[in-house]
């Protein structure tokens, strides 16, 4: 079955290769006759890891004429050290008694050329094998040629050979593809990468950008799955953090050159100061020979991982004091040694390794004619004499990332085929039939330390995101040289993500932060006017409206309220000490006086509830303040209402035969306040549940004016916790007035009816003030009507008693308190709790 959907697939996918059906005995059969891509690089084994890599960098394509058979594409340029750092790496293992003693990993290595179609084919030639002929008849029972991939650097070229191993269950391990759509485990469910994506990538830039107070910026991307990606990503975090972006190009390497001009022009023309590029290394050379041809003004670049450490770009001296995020750099010992320890015999052994040779000295190794202009290598020819990308192991980053993708196939391989038993020797099956999708489960369960770095794969398959902050300065020797000045940890708390290790050399060789800011901040006197059709960025200054401003720090009238809250909360405290201290006096005894400082707390409560609705609107302090508000008045009016119940249960009790007392004592008395209270509680959690006050910017009342205000949410959830207030104080103030005509000396009902009078009074009038009061006017009723009933609460009920307490006491006596009224002990008692 998996044959023939090979088969298929290269008739549609693979152009350049000719399948031509076969009828004989042994039933209909398929040819490859021409076309197929070859291994460079390859070695036996018991086990075979494919590879494919950019050895060449470009392709020479030709134009397809439909008169005859296209010809093979025909590659150049050259980057060879990703495919030697897999053969180093398979070496090395091979070497260890650790790591799958006695057996022998092999290799087939293909080159890509950064060509999708090749990259295809080299995927397909893994899977299926190089078999000249084979039988759709027969059945196919033969496992995959490899077990597992390492593959690709691009993105777009990840994503067509995912699609291609990923119906066979065939293990990905990719070293530098980060488009971040690769995590998605729906589509690609055999892909891995010992990279990071490009989500945490673009996080990273986003909070860099932030970091340095650059708020209007221009971007830029390669029109392929990396740059798309990764610039979507970006542009959403970019938007979250309140950064404008004045212009968005994307392009690609093979655009007409028409469309590269434009975005250098684009680019020439902005005001932004800052250019963030994600861009691949390919494109970005194409566009920077545009840019060269213009005169362009200082710029501050801002690169992704890949291009910003690639050494090729640095003889472009525009990109002095870029910075940007890489791949940590690492140290592989041996590998400088065995990159070098190349000889003339091994690389005539290998083409791409003959053609690498030949270049690098131009000289030719082969025997037989020599072309003008050309030498035959001699033999003195080192490796150490050179200087190149392929020497140069000072900056070991995506190479580190081949090196540990190998080494995570190689401990999947480890764990699946190797068994140690009760003590006993390491034991390896090198005979072992392998399953592809067994093969991809052990690899996604790695955990192994290499060089002292961490190497496993997240739920996506995708690794822990760290990375260099890089700097490009001129060394002593006039050479760019990247200089690691931070680090990004996306694992790391909030607040820590980003931390600075060294000074920012910045374009033109600067020491200050350049500043890239659409519109400079407003001085004192003006306000923010945005510019109509521009970003939030971009805005006018313009003079404050009258009374707008005040040359004082903070605002005068709130001042005012904190501190008239402060004193009636001390106030209540201070009646509160004062009934303590004389608790044992008849006036505090004949007032209930476990509900008088059950109130006291309460109305302490009101007082400070006031505060929370002063200051800028949050989410939690919009729903603070009107819970706590509705909590803490239901709770004061309960207490009123209960020592209004027991005067008159208690003048009911002096009637003969009565003994309405024990049915309202201090138990029942408890237990109303709680009641009464706790259903308030169970409204404002229905309110804060279903549709809770958030902050809001009202803008329907002035058209030059934001009103920063605290919007109700539900406004049946309001109005019920008013409503709910109201209903006990009209209950109180009933009932109070019905107990008015008691005797005096030793009734409070007098007092409770007039602040309760005060109480709805004030509540009344609030309700049209409220609804009529916009923006910081409605806080100030609001504020207004807390203030006012507490202290109507307060002067009624407490400060005539606190004044016989202190100047009076002649009248706080038994005898004083039971006056012309006969009433007995029993009498008195039952108002004592």
């Amino acid at each position: 079955m998996w044959t023939v959907a090979i088969v298929v697939l290269l008739v549609v996918v693979l152009p350049n290769t000719n399948i031509v059906a076969l009828q004989g005995s042994s039933g209909l059969g398929c040819k490859l006759l021409e076309g197929s891509v070859q291994a460079v690089l390859t070695k036996p084994g018991d086990f075979i890891i494919g590879g494919v890599f950019i050895i060449h960098t470009s392709l020479k394509t030709t134009e397809l004429m439909f008169t005859h058979a296209p010809e093979p594409l025909q590659c150049s340029g050259r980057l060879l050290r990703f495919a030697r750092a897999m053969t180093f790496a398979t070496e090395e293992i091979n070497n260890s008694t650790e790591l799958l003693p006695g057996i022998r990993l092999g290799y087939q290595i293909y080159d890509s050329c950064a060509s999708v179609s090749l990259a295809t084919k080299a995927a397909f030639q893994l899977i299926n094998g190089l078999e000249s002929t084979f039988s759709l008849s027969a059945p196919c029972y033969k496992s995959a040629t490899v077990s597992a991939i390492v593959a690709e650097s691009g993105s777009t070229t990840s994503i067509a050979m995912a699609r291609v191993l990923s119906p066979f269950g065939i293990a990905q391990v990719s070293y530098f593809a980060t488009c971040a759509c690769l995590s998605n485990k729906q589509q690609y469910p055999t892909f891995s990468r010992t990279i990071p994506s490009d989500q945490f990538q673009a996080a990273a830039l986003v909070q860099l950008v932030k970091h340095f107070g650059w708020t209007w910026i221009g971007v830029v991307h390669s029109d392929s799955d990396y740059g798309n990606s990764g610039m979507a990503a970006f542009q959403a975090a970019a938007k979250t953090e309140g950064i404008c972006i004045e212009y968005s190009e994307a392009f690609y390497r093979t655009n007409p050159l028409s469309r590269i001009q434009r975005v250098a022009e684009v680019i020439q023309r902005s005001t932004a100061r800052v250019v963030v590029a994600f861009v691949t290394p390919g494109d970005m050379i194409v566009l920077l020979k545009e840019l060269l041809e213009l005169n362009l003004p200082p710029l501050q670049w801002v690169g992704s991982e890949s291009w910003i450490t690639n050494s090729d770009m640095t003889r472009f001296h525009i990109f002095l004091g870029a910075v940007g995020f890489g791949i940590r750099r690492a140290v592989i010992p041996g590998l400088r040694t065995f990159l070098l320890d190349l000889s003339p015999a091994q690389a005539s052994a290998s083409p791409i390794l003959r053609e690498f040779w030949e270049s690098a000295f131009r000289c030719r190794l082969a025997s037989g004619p020599v072309g003008p202009g050309e030498r035959v290598c001699n033999g003195s020819e080192s490796l150490q004499q050179l200087q190149n990308a392929y020497t140069d192991t000072s900056q070991l980053r995506i190479t580190n990332m081949v090196y540990k993708a190998v080494y995570a196939v190689a401990h999947g391989l480890h764990s699946l085929v190797c068994t140690q038993k009760n003590g006993s020797t390491l034991q390896c099956d090198r005979g072992m039939k392998l399953n592809p999708l067994q093969v991809l489960e052990h690899i996604r369960k790695v955990n192994f330390t290499l060089n002292g770095n961490l190497v496993f794969f997240d739920a996506n398959g995708d690794p822990v995101a760290t990375y260099e902050l890089v700097n490009w300065q001129l060394s002593e020797h006039g050479q760019v040289e990247f200089v690691t000045v931070g680090y990004y940890d996306a694992s790391a708390p909030e607040g820590e993500l980003l931390t600075m290790t060294r000074n920012i050399t910045w374009t033109g060789g600067q020491s200050q932060v350049p500043k890239s800011v659409c519109s400079e901040s407003c001085p004192p006197g003006t306000r923010k006017a945005v510019q109509r059709g521009k970003p939030v960025c971009c805005y006018d200054c313009v003079p404050c409206a009258e009374d707008e401003i005040s040359n004082k720090t903070g605002d005068g009238t709130f001042q005012g309220v904190f501190v008239i809250s402060v004193v009636g909360a001390c106030l209540a405290i201070a009646i509160a000490a004062v009934f303590y201290l004389h608790k044992d006096t008849p006036i505090v005894r004949a007032n209930n006086s476990e509900l008088s400082f059950l109130l006291l707390f309460s109305l302490t409560l009101c007082f400070l509830c006031s505060l929370t609705f002063i200051g800028r609107p949050s989410q939690w302090s919009c729903m603070l303040r009107h819970t706590v508000f509705g909590v803490t008045f239901v709770l004061c009016i309960s207490c009123v209402l209960g020592k209004t119940i027991v005067v008159l249960m208690a003048f009911r009790a002096t009637l003969p035969g009565s003994n309405v007392m024990k049915w309202f004592g201090p138990p029942q008395q408890r237990l109303s306040v709680l009641a009464f209270t706790l259903i308030q509680v169970l409204i404002c959690v229905l309110w804060l549940t279903f549709s809770p006050p958030f902050p809001n910017k009202n803008m329907k009342y002035y058209k030059d004016k934001i009103i920063l205000e605290c919007d109700v949410g539900s406004a049946v959830g309001f109005w019920a916790v008013l409503g709910y207030i109201g209903l006990l104080s009209l209950m109180c103030f009933v009932l109070a007035f019905l107990a008015r005509k008691l005797p005096d000396n030793f009734n409070e009902a007098k007092f409770i009816t007039f602040s309760m009078l005060i109480f709805c009074a004030v509540w009344i009038t609030f309700i049209p003030a409220y609804v009529s009061s916009p923006g910081k006017f409605t806080v100030a009723v609001e504020i207004f009507a807390i203030i006012s009933s507490s202290c109507g609460l307060v002067m009624c009920i407490f400060v005539p008693k606190c004044f016989i307490i202190l100047f009076k006491p002649e009248k706080n006596t038994k005898k004083h308190m039971m006056g012309k009224i006969h009433f007995t002990q029993d009498l008195s008692s039952s108002f004592t709790v």
